[in-house]
């Protein structure tokens, strides 16, 4: 499952404290940067979500077809041999039966 693949939060991204060094980065553009880390995170995190609803929608809708798949089915091929047969006699008429 994707719980366990992902090691970040969007909440522990924007609560990472990073020390400080000599030269180090400006604390503005690290936080700048990681906002919209955080927003893209969060969009990511949307979505995925969206898609997991829509997958188990559509799966529940393939169940649900499946199950009636087989009886009609049988009324398709049923009503299939029954045009064909009145086809058969329209066609050849009584030449079929001679």
């Amino acid at each position: 499952m994707l719980a366990d693949k992902v090691k970040l939060s969007a909440k522990e991204i924007l609560e990472k404290e990073f020390k400080t060094g000599v030269r180090g980065y400006k604390q503005e553009d690290v936080d700048k940067f990681l906002d919209m880390v955080i927003k893209d995170y969060e969009a990511f995190h949307q979505e995925i979500e969206e898609l997991q609803q829509e997958n188990l929608h559509l799966k529940k809708q393939l169940e649900e077809a499946s199950k009636r798949q087989p009886a009609q089915s049988n009324t398709t091929n049923f009503d299939i041999l029954k045009r064909l047969s009145n086809l058969e006699k329209h066609v050849f008429g009584s030449k079929l039966y001679d």
